[in-house]
C-alpha cells in the first residue's frame, strides 16, 4: 500500500515514511492511496481466526511492499497477545468490547501496533524515532507499557499540571526507562500549544526525528481497521442479514477505519454515529459534513496534537459523496436520552456503559428500523472499561462498576518531583537529552 495526502493528491509514499514522519508538509493528513480488495480472505475467516491472525494478514495486505509475511505476522503477534471480545446481548445486538488489553483502554491497540511497526523499522534501519504527545489521561501509561525493552523509540509525554498518571519509576527515561514525562505548569490547552509549535518548524521535527503516538499518526488509526473484519469472522454463522456498527464519534478514528475496512471488502451496510457539530444531519436527515464548506487550502494546519480525522472522512466520500448519505447515519442524541440508554443497557442487558457508548447504542437505536430490516445486525462499539466512567455511571445507575487492577493502575495519580516547564525551548532541551 502507498499512501498520499488529504491536500495533496501527487504525494506518493510508503508505510515507513507515514509513519516515522507523521505529517505530510502540505498540512493534511496522510491517507491510502489505494487500497486492495480482500473479499476471499475475509469470507474465509470464522470463529477461529485469532485477532493476532486478522492483523497479521491485513498487515501484509497493506504493506507488503516493505514488510515480508513473516514480519507481518511477527508484528502482529507480538501487538496483539489479547484480542476485542464481541459479545452478544440479544438475538441481533451485540457489542464489541475494546478494552480487554493491558490498561484497559481502547488506544492499547493503535499504540502496540503503531510501536511494533515503528520499532521494526529502525531496526532495520538502524536509526531511532521521539513520540511527543499530550494527555490527561491513559495515554502515557499506554505508551510507557507499550514501549517497555524497546531500543530505538522514545516518547516525551507532556501533562497539565496535576494530571500526571499511570507511570512507575523504573518507565522514566532518567531511571533507563523510554518515557520522558513533564508537568506543564499549565492546562491541556498549554500543553497542546507548546507541541504545534514544536512541530511547526519542520527542521527541528526532521532532526530529531519527531512523531505521535495520537491517530494523526495513521500507523495509530490503520489498526482500528481490524476491529470490523474480527467482528465479522464472529458474526457470519449467526447473521444472515446486513451489519451495521454503532460509534461513539471522538475524533471519528474509528469511522475512518471502519470505511477503510469497507473499502477492503469488509461486508458492512453502515456506521451510526451521534451528530456532532462537525458530523451532522441537514434538513433531509442525511449525513452532513460542515468543514466541507471550507476549501483544503484555506484551512489551517492538521493539529498534531489533538487530530480530527474529519479529513481523512471527507477524502473517503470526495469521489462520490451520494456514498456518504448510504454508509454513515448520524443521529441527534440528548444527554436525557444518553442517561436513559445507561439505564436501558443494564436493565435489559446488565451491562454497565459509559457516556460514550451509551450515545452510540441511543443513536442506532434512531436508526432501528433501518437495522432491523431483513434480520440485520448491530455491533456497538465500547472502547473503554466502563469503570474509567464510575462517576457517570454510578450518577446514572447509583452504583459504580468493579474497577480492575490495571485500570486502576493506569489512571494512579503520580507526583514527578521535578520542576515544571512551561516554555518550548524547555521541551527542546527535552530533546536534546534523549537523542
Amino acid at each position: 500500500m502507498r499512501f498520499t495526502s488529504t491536500r495533496n493528491k501527487n504525494l506518493n509514499v510508503g508505510f515507513e515514511q507515514v509513519i516515522r514522519n507523521c505529517l505530510p508538509s502540505d498540512g493534511g493528513l496522510y491517507i491510502p492511496a489505494e487500497i486492495g480488495d480482500l473479499r476471499r480472505w475475509i469470507l474465509y475467516t470464522d470463529e477461529t481466526t485469532t485477532y493476532s491472525s486478522v492483523a497479521g494478514a491485513l498487515t501484509l495486505a497493506c504493506i507488503n511492499e516493505e514488510f515480508s509475511p513473516i514480519i507481518c505476522e511477527t508484528i502482529a503477534a507480538h501487538a496483539f497477545p489479547y484480542a476485542p471480545v464481541l459479545r452478544q446481548l440479544d438475538r441481533n445486538l451485540f457489542m464489541l468490547e475494546l478494552f480487554h488489553g493491558p490498561t484497559g483502554c481502547e488506544r492499547d491497540f493503535g499504540v502496540d501496533y503503531l510501536v511494533e511497526s515503528l520499532e521494526t523499522i529502525l531496526q532495520l534501519k538502524d536509526s531511532s524515532a521521539i513520540f511527543i504527545d499530550v494527555t490527561k489521561g491513559t495515554l502515557g501509561a499506554v505508551l510507557a507499557r507499550a514501549l517497555k525493552g524497546k531500543k530505538y523509540i522514545k516518547s516525551v509525554v507532556l501533562f497539565p499540571r496535576g494530571q500526571v498518571c499511570g507511570l512507575s519509576e523504573a518507565d522514566y527515561a532518567w531511571n533507563g526507562g523510554n518515557i520522558y514525562p513533564v508537568e506543564i505548569d499549565g492546562t491541556e490547552a498549554d500543553c497542546r500549544e507548546l507541541v504545534r509549535k514544536i512541530f511547526a518548524d519542520r527542521s527541528v521535527v526532521e532532526n530529531y526525528r519527531l512523531t505521535v503516538a495520537n491517530t494523526a499518526n495513521i500507523g495509530r488509526l490503520l489498526p482500528q481497521a481490524f476491529f470490523y473484519p474480527f467482528a465479522f469472522s464472529r458474526l457470519k454463522k449467526q447473521v444472515t442479514g446486513d451489519i451495521y456498527y454503532a460509534v461513539a464519534p471522538g475524533n471519528f478514528s474509528n469511522v475512518v477505519a471502519g470505511l477503510y475496512s469497507w473499502r477492503l471488502a469488509m461486508p458492512v451496510s453502515g456506521f451510526i454515529v451521534p451528530a456532532t457539530d462537525s458530523l451532522t444531519v441537514d434538513t433531509l436527515g442525511n449525513c452532513a459534513v460542515l468543514d466541507s464548506v471550507v476549501p483544503l487550502n484555506e484551512r489551517e494546519p492538521c493539529d498534531p496534537s489533538d487530530p480530527s480525522n474529519i479529513e481523512r472522512l471527507e477524502e473517503v466520500f470526495s469521489a462520490n459523496p451520494g456514498m456518504m448519505r448510504n454508509l454513515v447515519y448520524p443521529a441527534k442524541v440528548t444527554e436525557a436520552e444518553t442517561i436513559a440508554s445507561v439505564k436501558e443497557l443494564f436493565m435489559k442487558y446488565k451491562v454497565s456503559v459509559d457516556r460514550d457508548t451509551a450515545m452510540a447504542y441511543c443513536a442506532a437505536r434512531k436508526h432501528a428500523q433501518l437495522v432491523e430490516q431483513d434480520g440485520g445486525a448491530l455491533v456497538v462499539l465500547a472502547k473503554n472499561h466502563p469503570s474509567f466512567s464510575s462517576e457517570y455511571i454510578c450518577h446514572c445507575l447509583g452504583e459504580c462498576p468493579d474497577m480492575p487492577e490495571n485500570v486502576a493502575g493506569s489512571i494512579k495519580p503520580v507526583i514527578l518531583g521535578r520542576p515544571l516547564m512551561r516554555t518550548s525551548g524547555e521541551i527542546m532541551k527535552v530533546l536534546e537529552s534523549l537523542v
